[in-house]
């Protein structure tokens, strides 16, 4: 007598087996999700939202393409303007839930995990680079909130690798290297600031992006300075310790001007 053989389970449901639509209308009310949290002040379970909904999405394809300058967000409805004063705290509470599609943010630039190509028509490539650029700004709008701002850099800079011209994100990260001070970041913070000069159009928020590059100057100057006098410490001690051993220091040699635009060294006891 023979027995029917038990039905083998269904394979699990995972991005990779569902189609870009079903990805992007779930990622999509995760992000809804995420949102909800954000204006709740709940910042936690913002970022597992938009973590999880980014998760859905395909991945970069071009892993190594550069954001426009170097190293936005999107919780709340696109009512508000997408300028954002990031010296603010209450600024980092807006997010882009709605930014509009842009024409030029790459069709072809997602991929599976694997490398291998994914099946989707061109509208939904660029839904899904948009979604995941707004996905990387909102977690760096939680990182904000988190004071992590090591973290809000990175992933703004996620978020413009997609989306260059991103200027909440733009905004949000120059925000976050001001605050990192230190003169790396503070360079950053001054690169972004001029990116946003060439993307701002009203007279006022050019005005204030303005004020913020002067206001950097000073401290930029002041960063270098600290910076290397850090650095040249270390190397004089790093010269002490090996010029000890033959009972020298760094005070033996004195550099003075040569008067030919140099400097020429003498050894003193």
């Amino acid at each position: 007598m023979s027995t029917a053989s038990p039905s083998s389970p269904s394979a699990p449901t995972t991005p990779a087996t569902l189609t870009i639509a079903s990805r992007l209308q779930d990622a999509n009310e995760r992000k809804t999700e995420g949102n909800d949290h954000f204006r709740q002040s709940k910042w936690k379970e913002a970022l597992a939202s938009y973590q999880c909904a980014l998760d859905l999405l395909p991945k970069r394809a071009n892993s190594e393409k550069s954001p426009a300058p170097p190293t936005g967000d999107d919780t709340g409805d696109d009512t508000e303007p997408n300028h954002v004063d990031p010296s603010r705290p209450t600024d980092h509470d807006e997010i882009d839930s709605k930014p509009d599609v842009k024409d030029e943010l790459e069709a072809n630039n997602i991929a599976e995990p694997g490398g291998e190509d994914v099946a989707a028509t061109d509208n939904e490539k660029r839904e899904v680079v948009r979604l995941r650029s707004m996905l990387h700004a909102n977690i760096g709008a939680c990182q904000i909130k988190f004071g992590k701002h090591k973290e809000a850099v990175e992933a703004c800079t996620q978020a413009l690798k997609d989306d260059p011209t991103y200027i909440k994100a733009l905004q949000r990260r120059a925000a976050s290297n001001e605050i990192l001070d230190t003169w790396s970041s503070l360079s950053a913070a001054e690169e972004d600031y001029n990116t946003l000069l060439t993307l701002l159009q009203p007279a006022s928020q050019k005005l204030d992006v303005e004020s913020k590059l002067r206001n950097l100057k000073p401290r930029l100057d002041i960063a270098q300075k600290r910076e290397t006098s850090e650095m040249l410490d270390k190397l004089k001690g790093l010269g002490n310790t090996l010029l000890g051993n033959f009972g020298l220091s760094t005070d033996n040699f004195k550099f003075e001007p040569n008067g030919q635009g140099g400097y020429s060294m003498n050894f003193v006891r």
